[in-house]
């Protein structure tokens, strides 16, 4: 494995505009070099059968079927709300004509 220098943990810190100490400098060229080792060693398994995914698993919206239903007490429902304007929740305008 390539050796990360100094200078290139100084050319990233500086396109990445961070302001890095040499003992800094020096841990984050440490870090980078297992990081690139870890990748190293994920190049070597064999994907070549394996289909793209997304996710690590499957996911899946429930959705119920939109049906409308009469509810029994719509009057105490509306009764709740703020404003009402006779089986109707009144609502402030939000569109300007």
């Amino acid at each position: 494995m390539n050796r990360i220098s100094s200078q290139e943990v100084k050319k990233v810190a500086q396109l990445a505009r961070l302001e890095l100490n040499e003992s800094e400098i020096q841990k984050h060229a440490e870090q980078l070099e297992k990081i690139l080792g870890y990748i190293k060693q994920l190049e070597k398994i064999n994907t070549e059968n394996i289909p793209c995914t997304s996710r690590a698993i499957e996911v899946v919206n429930v959705l119920r079927k939109d049906e409308n239903k009469n509810y029994e007490n719509s009057e105490e429902l509306l009764d709740l709300a703020p404003s009402r304007e006779n089986k109707f929740f009144k609502v402030p305008k939000i569109i300007n004509e």
